[in-house]
């Protein structure tokens, strides 16, 4: 059955293509705007759905970057040029010309499963392209609305149907079946999710797990910093795969800093019992355990039996060491923080260098420096 599914929306994405691949620049753009402020518009009630489908995050938070990302995106492809000619290069005796690819694949986590959805769908339009999304199947509601959405804001602008077609049923089987199918896969997800898409012998752009590091060097104001990495890490209880994960200071103000987060909402797990208590919870076989993800402090607390105080904002913990010295060193997608003390910078970019060796290598990092 899942191969009659996957046929039909081929199909039906390959008819929609053809008639798509006419239209002109202004046409393009006038749909992927539409795309853009439909979400923009119904921010708030796409970030309750999320919230009470998927069971992780902060609404407030969902709602800012649903309004954040739509406006971000669409301000950024708006005068980009991606139909027709693009330009002549004269020098060469060349003429460059946009052709689309024609079916993107898309794969969507439940960790952000709406903006996922329209940022991709709209890099796919804007290139003159049909796209299927395969959504998580914990926030296959709420990605579905979104394209319905799209839809309906597409189509009295000549839009054919099924331009942007999603998985209403999805699962492991159907998913991988799309990756093999179609003409290029954009995945996001965990490691084994990307695995998959860079194995499916298709063209693939995958987006794995982060493990941003945070280096704050000695020439700042620390008390900025410690706020922005709280900010950070907070935001939608830490599921956003480019939130700060570890900080990496300087050890001789390393209780100083410390002190600083705990005076703007941080609980420093102190003792090696806490600790053990803190990887127990958030690890399960060397992954983030499901049952964490996206949950608040409060949450954390109570299933790692922490005696934290109410309105913490984030935990802390003191690594025992880089990389596989400890488990902190990896992903956390809940509002923990690992932290290490270096003497030398050089020493600082070898632990954030070791600890994206063992998860979240080429994706983000941060420094805080006024040099």
């Amino acid at each position: 059955m899942s191969n009659e599914v996957l046929q039909a929306l081929l199909d039906r994405a390959r008819a929609a293509q053809a008639a798509y691949a006419v239209f002109d620049q202004a046409q393009v753009d006038a749909i992927v705007r539409a795309m853009a402020k439909v979400v923009y518009d119904n921010a708030e009630e796409l970030a309750k759905i999320a919230v009470e489908e998927t069971r992780m995050g902060v609404y407030a938070d969902k709602v800012a970057k649903n309004k954040g990302k739509s406006k971000v995106i669409w301000n950024d492809l708006k005068d980009k040029k991606s139909v027709g000619i693009l330009r002549h290069l004269e020098a060469e005796g060349l003429v460059e010309v946009a052709k689309p690819m024609g079916v993107i694949g898309s794969v969507a986590p439940t960790t952000n499963p709406t903006v996922t959805a329209m940022s991709n769908a709209m890099f796919a339009l804007k290139g003159g392209n049909a796209i299927i999304i395969a959504p998580h199947p914990r926030a296959k509601n709420v990605s579905r609305i979104t394209v319905e959405m799209m839809n309906a804001a597409i189509k009295p602008l000549g839009a054919p149907d099924h331009l942007i077609q999603i998985i209403d049923e999805p699962s492991i089987e159907l998913t991988n079946q799309l990756m093999q199918a179609v003409d290029v896969v954009i995945a996001t997800g965990g490691g084994a999710m990307v695995k998959a898409a860079y194995s499916s012998g298709k063209p693939a752009y995958g987006v794995g797990p982060g493990n941003v590091q945070c280096l704050i060097d000695r020439d700042v104001d620390y008390a900025e910093a410690v706020a922005k990495i709280i900010t950070g890490r907070c935001f939608d209880n830490g599921i956003i795969c480019s939130g700060e994960q570890s900080v990496i200071a300087p050890a001789e103000d390393l209780d100083q800093i410390l002190t600083l987060f705990k005076d703007q909402g941080g609980w420093v797990a102190e003792t090696e019992e806490d600790k053990a208590k803190l990887r127990a919870t958030i690890f399960e076989a060397g992954m983030t355990a499901k049952d964490v993800v996206g949950q608040s402090v409060a949450d954390i607390a109570r299933l790692a039996d922490l005696p934290i105080p109410e309105g913490t904002r984030v935990i802390l913990a003191k690594a025992d060491g880089p990389g596989k010295a400890d488990a902190l060193s990896k992903e956390k997608m809940c509002p923990v923080l690992a932290v290490y003390g270096y003497q030398t910078f050089d020493e600082a970019l070898a632990i954030a260098q070791t600890n994206l060796e063992l998860e979240g290598k080429g994706h983000s990092a941060a420094l805080h420096s006024d040099n």
